[in-house]
Order: C-alpha cells, then structure tokens, then sequence
C-alpha cells in the first residue's frame, strides 16, 4: 500500500501534522498535553490508513469486476444496498452490466437473424441463378429452335426482373429496418391511395376476370407518406390477386373516426391455412398456399411500411372463405 503515491503524500501530510502538534503542545502547555496530542494523532493516523486500505481493497474489487466485465462475464452482481458513494458506484455498475448484457443479446439475435437472412437471399437467388445458366448453356447450341432459343430468352428476362424486384424490396426492407427512410407527413386522401394502387393490379386482375368494390366517404384522409403507402397496399392487393381464384371478388372499404382511420382489403378467395396466419408477415415465409414465384416478401414490406407510420396490420381469414387485412393509422396528437 506504501508504494501507491496518494498513500504516501497522505501518510506524510499526516506525520508532519502530528509532530508540529507535539511540538506545539509541548511548548504552549505541558509534556503530559504533547504526549496525548502525540497518542491521539498516532491513532488517528492508524484509523485514516485503515479505512484507506479498506477504501482501496474495494476499489480494487472494483477494477477486478470491470476487468471481468470487459473480458464479457456479465453474471456477476456486486448491488449494495448500503449508504455510501462507493455503494452508489457499485449500483451504477451493476446497472450498466445489465444493459451490457442485454445488448449483447441483442446483438447476438442480430446476428443470427443477419445469417438467416443472407441464407434465404441466396437461396432465393440461387434458383434463378441456376435456371439461367441452364438456359444460357443450352442458347449456344447452333442447331437450338429459333421458337426454343426466343422462349429461353423471354424466360431469363423475366428470371432478371424477379431478381431485380428482390433485391430492390431487399434494399427497401433494410433501409426501413435502419430507420434511415424519411416517411412524410402529408395529407393523405384514401380513395386516391386506393386508385393509384389499384393501377399497378389491374392487369393480372383483368386476365383473371376479377373485380373490386370500393366503399368509403371521398373525405375520409390520415397523415402519412403517400408514395410507401401506397406501395403497402399494392403489395396486399397482389397477394389478394394472388389467392383469389378467376371470377372472384374483392372489396375495399375505409372509414374514419376521432382515433383512427381504417382501411379493410378483402377477398373471397381460398384463404390462409390457421396455423400461417401468425407468420404471413415474417420475412421469406412461405405458406401452404404460396405461390411458386412467391418469396415471402410483399407482406413482410407491408408490415414495416405501416408499423413505421405509426400504424397496426391485422388479418382475418378463413378457408376457402376469404382474407381481410385491416390497416388502422392513428391520429397524431399534436
């Protein structure tokens, strides 16, 4: 303890203090009044050195834990309920292991959704990847069909724009997960949300005969970001399109109230097994009734498109009954 610098500056503050007491006492008073001053100091020094040896083992168990701490042991508690600074301090510690830990749980459930993730793009884009090759192989045949040879083309084109469209809904997911997309605040009129969404699923609506009712007050408005809206509601409407069969029907509604405003897409087509409705909106799953072309994606952009505005989701569905995706934007409060 000696060897620690503080302990001797205070030791020989402490000394010097004590003879000039001594002395004082001897020349102002008696021997008998120096001798005591003399004993008392003595024992003062003794019970300050104590304490500071004390004081600095606890400091020291302190540096032992924070060592502990960074080498990545985060079960140990050193919580006092006592009075004191050094209690305190041992409280705060312990505070900041807790968050510690659970940021490195945090981070370790990043990582292995980061390594699910990567699994399933390559998996997504290995398919078509292999698909292409195939056929690209098979397009440097001199004596290959000029029919064959424009069906392989037209088919690796559409296999590049469905990886495209991936790898574009990717960077879109990734950029709302990392809370970098500004999302607007404007005035948003429902019909002409559900108008300009519609545009993008009339076609394949049209080759499968299917039509749509729309049902709500042309006033009927919530603040949020038109353009990501809208591409919420597209990515549903196609999954309707989807699972709805030839003939089939869809609907659209929406209302407003002093809490919320409500949009409801339904469809009457073959509906969602029971057991995928808790999933349907996690990233790359596929249900029972998924399509082949299908990557688990359109839904799982929805949800984070509307859950960043504030917003909620919900499906009800039946089989062979129908879907209906509830969407609710609730008001701000300013």
């Amino acid at each position: 303890m000696l060897r620690n610098r503080e302990i001797v500056i205070l030791l020989t503050s402490m000394c010097i203090i004590c003879v000039a007491s001594f002395i004082a006492a001897a020349a102002f008073f008696s021997f008998k009044a120096a001798l005591f001053t003399l004993i008392t100091s003595v024992l003062l020094i003794g019970c300050s050195l104590l304490f500071t040896r004390w004081r600095y083992r606890e400091i020291e168990k302190l540096s032992s834990y924070l060592r502990q701490i960074t080498s990545g042991n985060y079960s140990l508690d050193v919580r006092d309920n006592q009075e004191g600074e050094l209690s305190i301090l041992k409280n705060e510690m312990y505070k900041v292991t807790l968050m510690l830990s659970e940021q490195k749980s945090l981070l370790k459930r990043d990582k292995v959704l980061l390594t699910d993730a990567i699994s399933d793009i390559s998996h997504q884009l290995k398919t078509p990847l292999t698909s292409m090759m195939m056929m690209a192989d098979l397009l440097n045949e001199a004596k290959l069909p000029v029919k064959k040879r424009a069906e392989f083309l037209h088919s690796i084109r559409m296999q590049l724009e469905r990886m495209e469209w991936l790898v574009s809904s990717l960077l879109k997911l990734s950029k709302i997960d990392a809370g970098t997309v500004a999302f607007k605040n404007d005035q948003i009129i429902v019909k002409k949300l559900i108008e300009k969404a519609l545009e993008a699923v009339m076609i394949p609506m049209d080759i499968k005969e299917q039509t749509v009712s729309i049902k709500g007050e042309d006033k009927t408005s919530f603040i949020g970001d038109l353009n990501w809206t809208c591409e919420a509601i597209i990515n549903i409407l196609k999954n309707c399109v989807e699972h709805t069969p030839a003939g089939g029907a869809l609907s659209i509604s929406f209302s407003e109230n002093v809490l919320f405003t409500e949009i409801s897409i339904a469809d009457n087509g073959e509906g969602i097994p029971k057991e995928d409705i808790p999933y349907i909106f996690n990233r790359f799953y596929k249900g029972k009734n998924a399509g082949e072309d299908s990557v688990g994606i359109g839904l799982a952009m929805a949800h984070s498109i509307i859950k960043s505005q504030s917003g909620d989701i919900y499906v009800k569905s039946k089989r062979y009954k129908g879907t209906q995706f509830q969407l609710k934007f609730y008001k701000q409060i300013i």
